[in-house]
């Protein structure tokens, strides 16, 4: 979802790196088979991971939500070969599609998926142990997400949401998705353990610089 207008949003597309082969590839797939393909991160969100991942020279990478595997991939092509990145997705038809472009790929073998709840997943692997976390799942589950990476990445690392002004109505939260939104960004502006800033990039991405 963007929220500003479509002749602006393409002149940001075509002045901004590109995505690979395999990657337009995995968009074209995602656009003709999902219901919602809209909820692919695309490259001006890609752009803004991998930026982030040269500038802390990460090497391990958490993601929560993969859906068809757009950002796992996107993030691992800016990896050095040995760099990983561990995504969490629920749904199994998901798992199979990223799993083969994932197969396709020269990155590829960097993600390590790990399929069921996320809560559960995130549970299992090593505190302190992550450069970057990546949050774009399900809303209601945002703060449970954001509190269990805070223990996963590392100080000095970052923790990046996506979908946080979800097409606007977080000025004025109706539903349950909305509000889970609207607490999370207050949990986090009130959380003194980081630095937060609030982009309007693509349809909002919370940054918070781990302290």
């Amino acid at each position: 979802m963007n929220i500003i207008p479509s002749e602006l949003n393409d002149y940001c597309d075509e002045f901004s790196q590109g995505d690979s082969k395999i990657l337009q590839e995995l968009t074209a797939y995602t656009i003709a088979n999902e219901d919602v393909p809209q909820m692919i991160s695309g490259p001006q969100v890609g752009n803004v991971l991998q930026s982030f991942i040269r500038l802390l020279h990460a090497k391990n990478i958490i993601e929560v939500g993969m859906f068809t595997g757009y950002s796992a991939l996107k993030m691992a092509e800016a990896l050095p070969d040995k760099g990983r990145v561990h995504t969490c997705e629920l749904m199994e038809k998901h798992v199979r599609t990223a799993g083969s472009f994932f197969d396709k790929s020269d990155d590829g073998h960097k993600i390590i998926i790990h399929q069921g709840p996320a809560s559960d997943s995130l549970e299992q692997l090593g505190a302190n142990q992550f450069d970057l976390a990546f949050i774009d799942a399900d809303k209601t589950g945002y703060l449970d997400y954001y509190k269990k990476c805070m223990v996963l990445v590392r100080s000095g690392g970052v923790i990046i949401l996506d979908n946080m002004l979800w097409g606007g109505a977080v000025l004025d939260p109706q539903d349950e998705d909305t509000k889970a939104l609207r607490e999370t960004a207050e949990y986090i502006q009130n959380d003194e353990r980081v630095t937060n800033y609030l982009l309007s990039v693509r349809d909002g991405l919370m940054v918070c610089l781990l302290n």
